[in-house]
This record gives structure tokens, sequence and C-alpha cells, in this order.
């Protein structure tokens, strides 16, 4: 057996890189049910978190029992291993029709449901041809909020993220690498919902960018703005809370006065049980100081309707 003898410098060297991806597990969505549930107590939108734990239950159920989801052809996966690009880019899978087994089974799980507004948006989407569907997923996966109506937007967004989570769960290993878009999900090429400060084992004390679409998770160094890449006179800001001082706040914004945008960061030092996209939904009053304060959100949480009360 031949192969490369490691210097000691080379060994620590190694031993230093920090691993690249943190992936999720098979029972994302229902660990995401579970957070909103936990946070819907005692919250002033407690019904609008509950209501959105149901329809991730619904997503692991999909993910569970999986339709046929055709992604990305083999030669298409080795031609983006060869370049460095995401395996399962959303640009090209977005307007292909594998995804939309997805929505289908998504919208059969959610026909009989006990709110009105649901059942509404759930006819309008069975009503509309695969064309009209693909046009609203371009539309909500480019940032197009007005070229869709926002009440369809989280059921189109949950149907994307099953299949996306789906192809990513299925990727074989070595398929994701890091690439030069640091900022964009090296997976999917999708924005991240928002930062893990994560606080165990490997991956202690690292920040990873939590993507928007297929919940794959990747490290990106700290201090360092998440969309311009900027690291000068970043804020960090959050709500006051009782008993609770700033620098023990489980969710804070990383504000960047360069292009005055901001990124939520999860702390699972202070709070372990966080999960990226339901702690974003039940901090929606801390958007809204930030807003006030002339900050851009930059980041999508695909089962939040743009503009919707």
């Amino acid at each position: 057996m031949s192969g490369q003898i490691l210097e000691p410098g080379q060994i620590e060297a190694a031993a230093n890189i920090p691993p690249f991806l943190h992936l999720p597990g098979r029972d994302l969505f229902r660990v995401r049910a579970e957070r909103l549930r936990q946070l819907a107590s005692g919250h002033p939108l407690a019904g609008y978190l509950l209501l959105v734990a149901e329809l991730c239950e619904a997503q692991q159920q999909v993910l569970d029992n999986p339709p046929p989801l055709p992604g990305v052809a083999p030669e298409a996966l080795a031609r983006s291993l060869e370049h460095g690009m995401p395996p399962i880019a959303f640009e090209a899978l977005v307007r292909a029709d594998g995804w939309l087994a997805a929505l289908d089974a998504l919208l059969a799980r959610l026909a009989g449901h006990a709110n009105p507004a649901v059942v509404d948006a759930v006819q309008q989407l069975l009503g509309a041809d695969t064309g009209q569907r693909k046009t609203w997923a371009v539309a909500l996966l480019s940032g197009q909020f007005d070229l869709l109506p926002p009440a369809l937007a989280p059921f189109i967004g949950a149907a994307l993220q099953v299949a996306f989570s789906h192809w990513l769960l299925a990727l074989p290993d070595g398929a994701v690498v890091e690439n030069d878009a640091k900022v964009l999900c090296p997976a999917c090429g999708s924005p991240p919902v928002g930062g893990m400060l994560r606080h165990r084992g490997k991956h202690s004390g690292l920040r990873y960018l939590a993507c928007s679409l297929c919940s794959c998770e990747w490290h990106y160094v700290r201090l360092k703005c998440s969309h311009c890449q900027e690291s000068k006179h970043l804020a960090y800001l959050s709500l006051a809370r009782d008993g609770m001082n700033s620098e023990q706040a489980p969710i804070r914004a990383e504000a960047c006065p360069n292009c005055q945008g901001y990124l939520k960061q999860c702390y699972l030092e202070f709070d372990a049980e966080a999960e990226a996209q339901a702690d974003d939904l039940a901090s929606l009053d801390l958007d809204l100081r930030l807003a006030e304060e002339g900050y851009l959100r930059r980041a999508p949480n695909l089962l939040l309707a743009p503009g919707g009360e």
C-alpha cells in the first residue's frame, strides 16, 4: 500500500481544517415541527407557528414516503463535481418537473385541513397547471415575491424544501464541495436563512450557514458579512429579554453597515434546541426592529408568506 507520508506540520494543519459540511438528519422536518411547537408556547404568533408546525409534519410524511422525485442525472452530477458547482443547483431543477410530485403529495396531506385559508391555497395550487406552478416556484426562489400570490408561497416553498432535501440526502459522499460562492449553499446554490453557532464536538465554536432550501449547512467564518463578505464594523443586535443580557441572547442579527443587510444567528450555546427556520419565524419582532433601523433582510424563509399578515 503506497501513499504520501505527512510531516508533523502537515498533520497539524490538516487537523485544524474545520469540517466543511453539517448535513441535516432524515428527521429534519419533524425536528423543525417540534421546535415550532416549543416556540409557540406563550408566543404572540402562536397560531401561526402551530400552523407552520403542521406544514412541517406534512413535509416529514412526504420525505418519509417520497413519490418518485427524479433529480440530477449521473452525468450532470459528474460535471458539477468536476467544475466545483452545486450538484443540485436550483436554477435548473426548479424549472424541471421532478419536484412537482412532492407538491402533489404535500397537497394531498393538506386537502382536508380545518383552516379555510389552507384549503383555499391547496385548491388554487391543485387547479394550477404545470407551467404556472413552475413560474410561481421560480419567482419564489429568485426573490420576485410580487409575481406569486403570498398565500401560496409557504406551500410551494414547503414542497421545494422536501424535494431538495430528498436530493441532498441522496447525494453520494464527496458530491458537495467548497466553491467560490461562499455565501450561497454549495449543494443547491440558494442563500442561507440564518447562521448556526455550534458548540459541541468537532463543530464546536464554528459558524455554519443554514440553507433556506435544502437545509444543508456549510462552514463560514465568523465576524464576516454573509452577503457582501465585509468584516469591518459589524454590529450584533438582539432584543431585550427578562433576565438575559445581549451577550447571552440565543438569537442575534449580524448587521453590516457596508451593504445594510443582516442575517440572524442562532447561538446554540445559549439554546441548544434552536433550529434555523423555526427560530427565524419566531423572531420576526427582531426583523421589525432592524427594519426600523434601516437594515434589509437578505435571508429568505420559504415558509413565510412575503407581505402577508
